[in-house]
């Protein structure tokens, strides 16, 4: 299942010679509930690259989104990118169960935290 997602974040750095992680803002690690060291997927909506890696802790309340190591070539700065956590559930803690959704401006500051990803008009 889902468990959180940080929606169209936008890349600050991308360190091609830094051991291999995705550093995030350790405010919105925290708001969406993604541990240091945990495995997320990376989605970059910019140029249609799909990734996994894992997070560890950026500068809190920096907004830093940076894509380490060789996830650098398939991420430029000013990319905007979908982060994803997933976990398994069982049948009992999905029945109270909701993902954290995280929306974020373009400075990666929090805008909206959902709990529900709302239907779009066709």
């Amino acid at each position: 299942m889902l468990k959180s997602k940080l929606h169209r974040v936008h890349v600050t750095h991308a360190e091609l010679h830094y051991e291999g992680s995705c550093a995030i803002d350790a405010s919105l690690l925290e708001v969406a509930d993604i541990k240091e060291y945990e495995q997320i997927s990376i989605y970059n909506v910019t140029n249609g690259e799909r990734f996994s890696t894992y997070a560890i802790l950026g500068e809190r309340n920096s907004g830093i989104i940076s894509v380490n190591g060789a996830a650098a070539h398939k991420a430029n700065v000013g990319d905007i990118l979908i982060i994803a956590s997933y976990a398994n559930y069982n049948e009992a803690e999905l029945s109270n169960f909701h993902p954290q959704l995280i929306y974020v401006d373009e400075k990666n500051h929090i805008l909206d935290k959902r709990h529900v990803i709302p239907l779009q008009a066709i």
